[in-house]
């Protein structure tokens, strides 16, 4: 509904214009005009809509996964902070990086790489929070027991990767590509010595199991939080594909907010989101369960300078200019 034009009135004179303002301020709602009346609750509708928290996370499993966690999230946040609260998916990784970049979302879950990205592109974004395993978190390289490929004790053993057909997940993982692509380099492995001249990049964790459990490619570099849980449920087959080496530690995944929080929701709101996720307890049922879901203990506040190794081999790789 276009925009009412209302016909300005002549000042009566010896009325003052402040006078004026301040009776028309004093107009009860049932006085106004029938268009206006019906035109109201749609106003105060789109009002109410500013002020809804939008939540994602970048897509590192599979989506019924993802809706499942992040709507437990999006509920524990609305019933803590007493504001509505919504999960928007996104479509890749690059996706939520340009979301945050709009203003699109408020609030997202980024790996390491990702959340770089999102604060060089939006000044005065605010790190949150990590869970307990993020400080020093692990990716793992996987090879179908076919291949032929031994584990290894030290990182010049993934020289043995040369001319195999390996998969990353996806192009601006951390956990999947970023630090396995370091690593890589430090046994002199660059991304031509692959099977085919280049490696795969399936898009996410799971996919990369399946497809090197499946024999498409040979081996590939995965979190190890997802590679565990897939062990646990039954979708990784240790007979047909098997762990051959495990990275040192990095800092990884992170909540990261929007700089203008406090202005949109009220004063002090960007210290509740962060105090909404360090008091997540296992002792409290729902959020066990997102704390499950996470492979998470706790979350535990996020010092920013842990990203500075991140970017810079961010940079080193081209991921980041």
């Amino acid at each position: 509904m276009p925009p009412l034009a209302v016909r300005p009135r002549l000042q009566r004179p010896g009325v003052p214009l402040a006078l004026l303002a301040g009776l028309a301020l004093a107009v009860a709602p049932a006085a106004l005009p029938p268009r206006l009346q019906q035109a109201a609750p749609q106003l105060a509708g789109a009002q109410a809509q500013q002020k809804v928290l939008r939540i994602s996370a970048i897509p590192d499993q599979n989506p019924e996964k993802l809706n499942r966690l992040y709507g437990l999230v999006a509920d524990e946040l609305s019933r803590q902070l007493k504001v509505p609260v919504k999960y928007v998916p996104v479509t890749d990784y690059t996706a939520a990086v340009s979301a945050f970049r709009t203003g699109d979302l408020d609030l997202v879950w980024f790996g390491g790489l990702t959340g770089v990205q999102a604060r060089l592109q939006k000044p005065g974004a605010r790190v949150l929070a990590q869970r307990d395993i993020d400080a020093a978190f692990t990716s793992v390289f996987i090879a179908n027991t076919s291949a032929g490929l031994k584990p290894v004790r030290g990182v010049k053993g993934l020289a043995e990767l040369k001319g195999k057909r390996f998969t990353f997940g996806s192009e601006s993982s951390t956990s999947g590509r970023l630090m396995p692509q370091y690593y890589l380099s430090q046994a002199g492995v660059k991304l031509k010595d692959f099977a085919g001249g280049a490696p795969g990049f399936s898009g996410s964790h799971d996919a990369t199991i399946a497809l090197v459990q499946s024999g498409a490619y040979q081996a590939g570099a995965v979190n190890e939080q997802v590679w565990k849980s897939s062990l646990r449920s039954g979708k990784a087959d240790r007979r047909k594909v098997s762990v051959i080496w495990r990275t040192p530690g990095y800092p990884d995944y992170h909540w990261i907010a929007q700089p203008n929080l406090d202005q949109r929701f009220g004063k002090g709101f960007t210290g509740k989101v962060q105090k909404a996720f360090v008091s997540l307890r296992r002792s409290n049922p729902q959020q066990a369960q997102i704390l499950e879901l996470f492979g998470a203990q706790q979350f535990v506040p996020a010092p920013v300078g842990q990203y500075s190794a991140i970017e810079k081999v961010g940079r080193e790789i081209g991921k980041i200019r």
